[in-house]
């Protein structure tokens, strides 16, 4: 792989996340100041788990939105020095294309390995430009590091047209396409055609609430939902990559009260703090607060959350420090 430059062309390392790459949390104390201890040994303890192939740090799980540029390159430093050889992928999400630019410089520099780059958050409302999508990912990828592109959701204005998609597929510094239209239509005739033009192109489902449907057309999942139960989620993966249907479906029914309990809620957005609740109950994490205009959840949500994560037989521990 290859990133445009003026003078010269970087040799990439296509990298493989064929399996389970987490967008994880990211933990904060009681004041709202990032918890590093909480955030290396979350990060530790994904490590250890098989099929998982690295995290996402700074996105939407992540609050990334929420940090400031400090915190965002003190976050991706702490986590390569702290949890070697883990594959740490970079969320970045400026508007400006010279703005995001620049974060995906930082993110190289600070040590990340690869480049999930959100779409300008303008044209979720307004749309885009012809071209302007392509040059936003020429300027991320003088960056030097490989880029997933993330198709955003089809009710939203910065979704991607399959023209789109294979123009970006065809840019030499993607190598992955983190799908997240949430449209089973566009799903099952769209992902048939980037199969047959890019055969390279590692498509990953983020569609939390669709994961029985888009798992079998899967070369892995890039899902929020995976920072809180990686072990099912790679279980379900390897049930579907093996076309066990019976399997993968027991695996989404025991995954469905907590698929209620996170995200069939008022706000999708509310899953970052429904995930946070049951990381403190599964003890791998500090506390649950967030920033705002993240809120608390509403009472008795997180008894909700703590009996689906046992009736799926998830391992509940003692809150960290206690």
């Amino acid at each position: 792989m290859r990133a445009p430059d003026d003078e010269r062309f970087f040799i990439m390392v296509v990298p493989n996340l064929r399996g389970v790459t987490p967008a994880i949390v990211t933990p904060f104390d009681q004041a709202g100041e990032v918890d590093m201890a909480s955030l290396v040994s979350y990060c530790g303890w994904l490590k250890t788990i098989p099929g998982v192939t690295g995290v996402v740090l700074n996105a939407h799980a992540g609050e990334g939105t929420s940090l400031t540029e400090a915190e965002r390159v003190e976050i991706i430093r702490t986590v390569r020095d702290e949890v070697p050889d883990l594959h740490l992928v970079a969320g970045v999400t400026g508007d400006g294309t010279r703005v995001v630019a620049q974060e995906a410089q930082r993110a190289a520099d600070a040590g990340a390995d690869s480049l999930l780059v959100f779409p300008a958050p303008s044209s979720l409302r307004f749309g885009y430009q012809a071209g302007s999508v392509q040059g936003r990912y020429d300027a991320v990828a003088q960056a030097g590091l490989p880029i997933i592109a993330f198709n955003f959701p089809a009710t939203t204005k910065a979704t991607f047209s399959l023209e789109l998609l294979l123009e970006l597929c065809a840019h030499d510094a993607v190598f992955a396409i983190k799908d997240g239209a949430r449209d089973m239509i566009r799903w099952d005739t769209e992902t048939p055609v980037i199969r047959r033009e890019f055969p390279d192109i590692q498509i990953l489902t983020c569609q939390d609430e669709f994961l029985l449907h888009t798992m079998w057309e899967s070369d892995g999942a890039l899902v929020g939902y995976a920072a809180l139960i990686p072990e099912l989620m790679v279980e379900l993966l390897h049930a579907a990559q093996a076309h066990d249907y019976d399997r993968a479906k027991a695996v989404h029914d025991r995954m469905l009260p907590i698929t209620q309990a996170v995200y069939h809620r008022a706000s999708h957005i509310e899953s970052t703090t429904a995930m946070k609740l049951g990381l403190v109950d599964r003890g791998l994490i500090a506390d649950a607060t967030v920033r705002p205009p993240l809120m608390p959840l509403e009472d008795g949500a997180r008894e909700e959350i703590r009996s689906a994560l046992a009736s799926a037989g998830v391992p509940l521990g003692q809150p960290v420090g206690a």
